[in-house]
Parts: C-alpha cells; sequence; structure tokens
C-alpha cells in the first residue's frame, strides 16, 4: 500500500512527540550497537489493521530495522499470536515501541468494530459505511481499517461529496432550492440529501437526489421510506445506529447504513511488544 507524505509526516510528528531529544532509559541501559528481535503478540482476539503503519514507524525512525508482518490487514488473530516481528537496534525498536503500538491497537480497534457491525447484517442487502468522525489527522488510517473490517467508507472530506444537511436547506430554504443549487453548480458528484420525515423524502426524490440519508428515523418509518423510494434513490440510515438496533434496521431495506461508532468510540485491541532476544 502506498502510503501518503501526510500519514507519514504524521508519524514522524508522533514520534517526535514521544521521543523528544532522545529516549534517556535506552541510551543509558542498552549499549548502542546491541541489537534484539521484538515480537508483536496479541492478547486477545480481533481483527488486525494497522500493519503497513508499524512498518513505516521504524522506516522513520530507522531504516536499517527490519519488519516482518506474520499477518495481512483484516486477518482475525487469537490471544498469544505472534502479529508481527521487528529486528535491528534495540534502542530503536524499544524507541519506536509505544507509537508503533498506539497505531496497530486503535487500528485493530476500529477494525474489529466494524467486522462487529458487518457480521450482525451479514445476510441483508445493507452495507456499513464509516463516517467523518474521525480522530483528528488520523482520517486515513481510521477509513484503512474500516475497510479491513469489511466496511465501506462514506465520502473522505468536504470535497469528494455532495452531502446536503439540515444547515444547508436552511440556507438554501428547502431541499429542492438546495438539489437545484447543487446540480447547477457541479454536474459531475452524487447528491445525497439528508431527511427526517417522508415528506422530505418525497421532495428530495422529486429534486432528483441520487442518495437520501434518513437521519434519526425509527424504524417503522424507514419502511415506508423504502416503499416510496422504491429503488429510484439510495437509503442511508444514519443516527445512533448501535450494535442492538443495527439488525432491525438492515432488514428494513435501506442500503446503506452509516455508523460513527466505528471511528470515535471504537476500543482499541490488546497488543503487546516482547524482546525475545
Amino acid at each position: 500500500m502506498r502510503i501518503p507524505q501526510s500519514v507519514s509526516d504524521l508519524i514522524r510528528s508522533a514520534l517526535e512527540e514521544d521521543i523528544g531529544c532522545g529516549d534517556i532509559t535506552s541510551s543509558l541501559l542498552i549499549p548502542e550497537d546491541q541489537t534484539s528481535r521484538a515480537h508483536f503478540i496479541s492478547k486477545g482476539g480481533f481483527i488486525v489493521a494497522g500493519l503497513p503503519f508499524v512498518g513505516e514507524v521504524f522506516r522513520i525512525l530507522d531504516d536499517s530495522l527490519t519488519f516482518k508482518a506474520f499477518f495481512k490487514d483484516g486477518a482475525k488473530v487469537t490471544r498469544g499470536d505472534i502479529i508481527a516481528e521487528i529486528s535491528g537496534s534495540a534502542r530503536s525498536i524499544l524507541s519506536g515501541e509505544r507509537v508503533s503500538l498506539n497505531i496497530l491497537q486503535r487500528l485493530s480497534g476500529v477494525a474489529s468494530l466494524t467486522h462487529s457491525f458487518v457480521e450482525l447484517i451479514r445476510d441483508t442487502k445493507a452495507r456499513i459505511v464509516d463516517t467523518r468522525k474521525t480522530t483528528p489527522c488520523l482520517r486515513f488510517m481510521e477509513k484503512y481499517a474500516v475497510r479491513m473490517g469489511g466496511g465501506s467508507n462514506h465520502r473522505f472530506g468536504l470535497f469528494d461529496g455532495i452531502l446536503v444537511k439540515d444547515n444547508h436547506i436552511k440556507a438554501a430554504g428547502s431541499i429542492g432550492n438546495a438539489l437545484s443549487m447543487a446540480k447547477r453548480g457541479h454536474h459531475l458528484l452524487r447528491i445525497e440529501v439528508e431527511v427526517e420525515t417522508l415528506d422530505e423524502l418525497r421532495e428530495a426524490i422529486k429534486g432528483s437526489a441520487d442518495i437520501v440519508m434518513l437521519d434519526n428515523m425509527p424504524v417503522d418509518l424507514m419502511r415506508e421510506a423504502v416503499k416510496i423510494a422504491d429503488g429510484r434513490v439510495l437509503l442511508e440510515a444514519s443516527g445512533n445506529v448501535t450494535a442492538e438496533s443495527v439488525r432491525s434496521i438492515a432488514e428494513t431495506g435501506v442500503d446503506l447504513i452509516s455508523v460513527g461508532a466505528l471511528t470515535h468510540s471504537a476500543p482499541s485491541s490488546d497488543i503487546s511488544l516482547k524482546m525475545v532476544s
């Protein structure tokens, strides 16, 4: 995978934040020429994600280090599995320990939570998608982790998709006006509009929206929305989707279910880095 320069720069900043002017403890206790091997070990069962970024951590820190992954991102690991190995300068390995673990634990947590949602609706037509509710500056990595968990990415940012929300509608005067203005201004991108009622859905369909987001709509109204849309537009369910509610939402027949929790509330997976030689 090609890692964008912006992500490499972010990793470099994370290393600078942690190491500062130097790793005092390692410089005092470990000879400069000492070499070692260390294993990233799973302390539970989860979906692993983030290994290319871990490799980038050590490449930036010390390009003489050798990083070897034993699993591919998206794979399931169990407690005790050796996920990857890093070998070379002992000082460098320990200097990169915390940043590499932070990334791998965080992204594996996102992938694992995504996977759990995907499994809950596996035999329905709906797809789980993420949102822009990501950790600032970690969006590329977190949305990558969503894909590794079996989910799909919604728009990456404000620049690559037209999503007309309630505040846009208020500013434009109506859903119809907002859709008309969006179509006049940009004819290449699909246009999505947020609605809260069935009447607003009808207005969005009349205005030729490509996707309609059903915002915090009760399940019974979603079923009606699916009947009204009748395949003319894609329907996205959004708003406070949980593991308890996602199945009933999927069974209404909507096409997409956006889940902000995938990136804003995923618990980190438990992984350790242990020296083995």
